[in-house]
């Protein structure tokens, strides 16, 4: 058995894995008290709220995956659409070529509340008091936040004292940063949960009450804040002051929905996804590329491989995904469309974007992708010293050799790890949370977007609006292009696996437009490396080296490239990269454990037997369980 950093942990109770701490105990808390995975995840999602305010939060969006008990998986989606007034044209009459990446303009309707209430009304048991009880003690009691909350608000400190005030008393409260081994508190967001729960309190019935709140989101005291906030004149990424275009009836009139996973069929396993509207599909995708018998796990051949199939399948994601009706998922799937895409797959690295035709169509891609974009902003470190740019990142040391070790001024911080700019701008930032019970229930999440970088914090609430719209192109005619009605295409896609229709795994990272590369390289090294304990090492899985590749348009603002890259983990083998840049790779070293930010739960079904694993990178998520 190889060393890992943690155990992969087994019971027969319940496991619950998830981003942070605290979130991972109070779903496991849930399910103490006799609650089931969807009332775990519920509570679990709303500490996520308050304990990882700068990756996620309420007025952001979610897609759920969930398998009930002897039940078919659904998706559960809670990504909102673009407002009736978000329109190319509206957004070229301001003179803006992106949609930018902060503030009012690039908020759609807010997702992740409503999805939440929904999956606890429909396959929860547990009361709106149960769940939310959790978040509101630690917005209004205090929490230890971690180092990187404190970071991302230094590096936005500037913002937030001159234009975006509202933040500034939530998160510089007496001018000083969230800081390791403080109480940190919102007592704002405390108290908007609790006079939620005082309004809906004579509502009726459990599933009236949580309608009731539902309501109160859409057409009440939230909504009402949360427009007064969006038509505040508002500094973003473009550098001018903006209003946005949510209305009444934007919020009114939607919520969360459940569809059909899509699916591919590999090796023994049914891969669950959501739909093109989001990134899922890539992971299928890059399976279906796969040859009938892979190269050595690990080999440079192997990686190598896994790159390319990996720009194939982004080019398509460019040229075909989006909230529209007429995505060719089939043919995308298709046996005789990927043996003609594996053809294209050579011994050298292509630094070219190359979607394919599927059914004959012709792609289009939008102008933008074919620009190589370098950002140039420098983001944020865990210690806040500041992140090298690509170009003072080649070939630099490793940042530490286990773990979550300190930073070290001077060294690398990966490309792929999350970025902040002095305005906001962010790439990669997300959370995620996987439950499995007793009775075979389970759940995989990736909460996102409402960061507290993304626009000023709503004074009344305690939280701000997203910014997803700005996934969508100002480009007509696209698949992606920015659509009153139609969802932003979004790179949030956690997994279910089954194996004989029933499910397995449950799994997910946080990491935009890395999701699924790394959830492919832990699917295929917990199917391919030998069991731990009588069930899948999930620990060994989650730990092996990772890397990631950005050869395709960033989902992001500013939507930057960079042709032929690749960010692998200092911890892989020296012959490995040089027999990758000898293929024409352009390689980054990263620092040891730097690429990945895996959770997972898995259900044995013959012996029922469960079993949970964490990322270690960072030192904030956890597995617990029994």
């Amino acid at each position: 058995m190889q060393f890992t950093t943690r155990p992969t942990l087994q019971g027969s109770f319940g496991m619950v894995s998830s981003t942070h701490w605290l979130a991972s105990q109070s779903a496991m808390a849930v399910l103490e008290g006799g609650g089931n995975a969807f009332d775990a995840a519920v509570a679990g999602a709303f500490v996520l709220h308050v304990v990882e305010p700068h990756l996620n939060g309420p007025a952001g969006e979610v897609p759920i995956l969930l398998a009930p008990a002897g039940g078919d998986a659904r998706v559960l989606c809670g990504q909102g659409v673009a407002p009736a007034g978000a329109t190319v044209a509206h957004y070229r009459g301001l003179g803006l070529d992106l949609v930018p990446g902060t503030g009012p303009l690039a908020a759609a309707v807010p997702g992740a509340f409503d999805a939440w209430l929904l999956l606890l009304r429909d396959h929860g048991t547990k009361s709106l008091d149960d769940v939310l009880k959790y978040a509101i003690g630690y917005a209004e009691h205090g929490h230890a936040p971690v180092e990187k909350l404190g970071a991302t608000v230094e590096t936005v400190r500037e913002l937030f004292e001159t234009e975006w005030t509202s933040s500034a008393r939530i998160y510089l409260p007496g001018g000083r940063a969230p800081w390791p081994g403080e109480h940190f508190r919102n007592p704002a967001l405390a108290a908007t949960w609790k006079r939620l729960l005082a309004e809906t309190a004579g509502a009726g019935d459990r599933e009236a009450r949580i309608d009731a709140a539902r309501a109160v989101w859409r057409s009440g005291f939230i909504a009402e804040a949360l427009l007064r906030q969006s038509r505040r004149p508002t500094l973003d990424t473009s550098g001018e002051r903006h209003t946005g275009t949510l209305t009444e009836a934007d919020l009114a009139g939607w919520s969360a929905r459940y569809e059909a996973p899509v699916t591919y069929d590999w090796n023994g396993w049914t891969v669950c996804k959501a739909g093109p509207w989001s990134q899922g599909p890539v992971l299928l995708q890059q399976l279906a590329l796969l040859p009938a018998e892979l190269p050595p796990y690990g080999s440079a051949e192997y990686v190598h491989l896994l790159i390319e199939n990996c720009k194939l399948a982004m080019a398509d994601r460019e040229a075909w995904y989006g909230d529209a009706a007429d995505v060719p998922l089939a043919e995308l799937l298709s046996g005789d469309y990927n043996t003609g895409r594996r053809g294209l797959v050579g011994t050298k690295a292509s630094h070219e974007l190359r979607p394919g035709s599927p059914g004959g169509r012709t792609p289009r891609l939008p102008a933008q992708a074919y620009a190589r974009v370098e950002t140039g902003e420098r983001g944020f470190d865990p210690m806040g010293a500041g992140e090298p740019t690509v170009a003072e990142c080649r070939d630099a040391p490793a940042v530490a050799e286990f773990p979550g070790a300190p930073y070290v001024p001077g060294r690398l911080h990966s490309p792929g790890e999350p970025h902040v700019a002095g305005d906001g701008t962010t790439r990669g930032d997300t959370c995620h949370l996987d439950v499995v019970d007793r009775w075979g229930n389970m759940i995989a999440a990736t909460p996102s977007g409402g960061w507290l970088q993304s626009n000023p914090v709503v004074p009344e609430l305690g939280f701000p609006l997203g910014t997803r719209l700005q996934m969508a192109w100002l480009e007509e005619g696209l698949p992606n292009s920015l659509t009153p009605g139609r969802r932003p295409r979004t790179t949030l896609t956690p997994s279910l696996a089954l194996r004989d229709g029933v499910p397995v795994l449950a799994f997910g990272t946080p990491g935009g437009d890395q999701q699924d590369q790394w959830q492919l390289h832990f699917l295929l090294a917990a199917a391919l490396r030998a069991p731990v304990r009588g069930g899948l090492d999930l620990q060994g899985a989650i730990d092996a080296p990772n890397w990631h590749n950005d050869s395709f348009p960033s989902s992001f603002y500013p939507r930057g490239r960079r042709p032929g890259s690749v960010t692998v983990e200092s911890r892989t083998d020296a012959g490995v990269i040089e027999e990758l840049r000898r293929r024409g790779h352009d390689v980054t070293v990263g620092p040891a454990w730097s690429e990945g930010r895996l959770c997972a739960v898995a259900r044995d079904p013959e012996s029922g037997l469960l079993s949970a694993a964490a990322n270690p990178r960072g030192m904030q998520g956890y597995a617990v369980g029994r």
